[in-house]
């Protein structure tokens, strides 16, 4: 993977990631996974309002947790979300989020492994992402959550070293790394936007999902004609 500066002149392009749903394939796991991705250039110009917006709620002892480390969607509570969103909303560029949405039963044997199943919906993912960069990039960084599966970290990595060696000119580096939810903001925004997108698919709920229906770019139904992937 490169690891030289980024080109001089040229802005460096943070994509930050998140997933729903499971890796069960059987009846009893999710209907649907769905893999996010928020691509933004800096100045991260939203941190402000959400650092701002998080002490609000440590101060007036209305936080949904105990201790208000970060945001999180699933475990935020209803009032909390919708103030986030609306944020997002206002401050997210339009067109900065896509997703790849997987109707899980329509997944081949062969493809259902972790190690293979995400570096495939991975790279579909960031051929999206990349394609539609407004201007110049000098780098890419590729930001996760922890993981503490290994196969799991290595099968990101292999996709994101794939697909970006694939679509990005051979002097342009890129980097992945994994971080805690806790340590970026981005991780954050990307959870939230994902979630809204899971359930939107996955129970038929658009009622955040349309509030920030103009900073969604796609939704790639990878499996949408009805065929399967057994490779």
């Amino acid at each position: 993977m490169p690891n030289f500066a980024p080109l001089p002149g040229l802005d460096t392009l943070y994509i930050f990631l998140d997933e729903g749903g499971n890796f069960d394939f059987s009846p009893s796991g999710s209907t649907y996974f769905t893999l996010t991705c928020v691509s933004l250039y800096r100045p991260f110009t939203l941190h402000t309002d959400l650092d701002t917006y998080k002490y609000d709620l440590i101060e007036h002892r209305i936080a949904p947790r105990i201790e208000m480390e970060y945001f999180h969607c699933g475990n935020d509570n209803r009032f909390v979300r919708r103030k986030v969103f609306s944020l997002l909303a206002g401050s997210i560029p339009p067109n900065s989020v896509d997703s790849v949405v997987v109707e899980k039963r329509k997944t081949g044997p062969a493809l259902q492994p972790p190690e293979k199943f995400y570096p495939k919906m991975l790279g579909y993912l960031l051929r999206y992402a990349i394609s539609r960069a407004t201007h110049g990039i000098g780098e890419v960084v590729v930001i996760t959550d922890s993981l503490p599966v290994a196969k799991k970290r290595k099968a990101i990595e292999k996709a994101v070293k794939i697909s970006l060696a694939e679509m990005l000119p051979a002097a342009t580096p890129y980097r992945v790394m994994h971080h805690a939810s806790r340590a970026h903001y981005g991780l954050q925004i990307a959870d939230y936007f994902n979630w809204a997108i899971f359930r939107r698919w996955e129970k038929g709920d658009v009622s955040f999902h349309n509030i920030i229906s103009q900073q969604i770019q796609s939704e790639f139904e990878i499996f949408k004609n009805g065929s399967s992937f057994y490779y």
